[in-house]
């Protein structure tokens, strides 16, 4: 197992892009997918999409991102890829709906974006975990799901 304990640096910087450009010419790179939700995890075992077995302890003073290296030498280097995240739209029905569905997402402390009068949570479970969740709400009609056409 591969143990990875420090942010070398990231893929676009100095030297780490040529080195890379290199390595991945030689398909040497490895890259570890990680969800958007576990970029604050310091500790973590994962596997890399070659296969390799590795164990992820960082400091508290690094925390993981799109790109970042985790081991780079001439045989081979590791770096991190973010996973895209997936949203549920929320749209509310009026003002009050909105203030209401904002207080109940804000206590289950689910990560939210605003897009205008849409409000996207950030799904970090099952889909339905999070249709069950506002059931209530859905049913009321105080808010309303939708897609990415919409």
């Amino acid at each position: 197992m591969q143990i990875l304990n420090s942010i070398l640096g990231y893929a676009a910087d100095e030297p780490f892009d040529s080195q890379l450009h290199d390595l991945s010419h030689a398909d040497k790179v490895e890259y570890l997918t990680i969800l958007p939700e576990d970029t604050s995890r310091r500790r973590m075992k994962v596997i890399t999409n070659k296969g390799t077995e590795c164990a992820i302890a960082l400091n508290r003073d690094q925390q993981l991102s799109d790109g970042a290296v985790l081991n780079i030498s001439a045989d081979r280097a590791i770096v991190v890829r973010l996973a895209q995240q997936k949203w549920l739209l929320l749209e509310a029905q009026n003002h009050a709906a909105a203030l209401e569905v904002g207080y109940f997402i804000g206590n289950l402390h689910w990560k939210v974006e605003f897009e205008g009068e849409r409000l996207k949570v950030a799904l970090q479970g099952p889909l339905q975990t999070y249709l069950d969740r506002l059931e209530l709400l859905i049913k009321a009609g105080k808010i309303r799901t939708l897609t990415e056409d919409d």
